[in-house]
């Protein structure tokens, strides 16, 4: 079921005016659907950490959605109009990355796997052993019958 407009991630003007400067501009092809809508879909999908084609209709097309964000990557826009802001001292509101929006994998906490110390074969033959045989276990059969 789609989230209401009113529920969903919306870019104030305050951040609309700060990022504007940085849209392109002059760009060839069909017309372009609002940058702004966009790139509030774009946020939506980033923080709510649903998948590209679970954007909400609101933001437009939820293709030119995720074709944006690419294009944009990989051109260095996201680095440009980030970088702008930050050299002019504008720190935004606080973030922080953790687990809920960064998934580590399930070893990294060291549980399972991974490279142990093992001892060398002349260390672990002057070792006591761990366990000791059951004289009942060389002793052999018990009947002969």
């Amino acid at each position: 079921m789609e989230a209401a407009i009113a529920d969903l991630f919306w870019l104030s003007d305050e951040q609309w005016a700060v990022m504007a400067p940085f849209m392109p501009k002059d760009q060839p092809g069909p017309e372009r659907k609002d940058d702004r809508q966009i790139i509030s879909g774009i946020l939506h999908v980033l923080t709510s950490g649903c998948r590209w084609r679970d954007c909400p209709s609101a933001y437009g097309p939820r293709t030119t959605v995720y074709n944006r964000f690419n294009r944009w990557s990989r051109r260095g826009f996201w680095k440009a109009m980030l970088a702008a802001p930050a050299k002019a001292g504008w720190s935004g509101e606080a973030a922080a990355i953790d687990s809920t929006y960064v998934r580590a994998h399930r070893s990294a906490h060291g549980g399972k796997g991974g490279r142990r110390p093992r001892p060398s074969a002349r260390r672990a033959a002057a070792r006591r052993p761990r366990s000791t045989r059951s004289p009942m276990s060389s002793a052999g059969p018990a009947c002969s019958c």
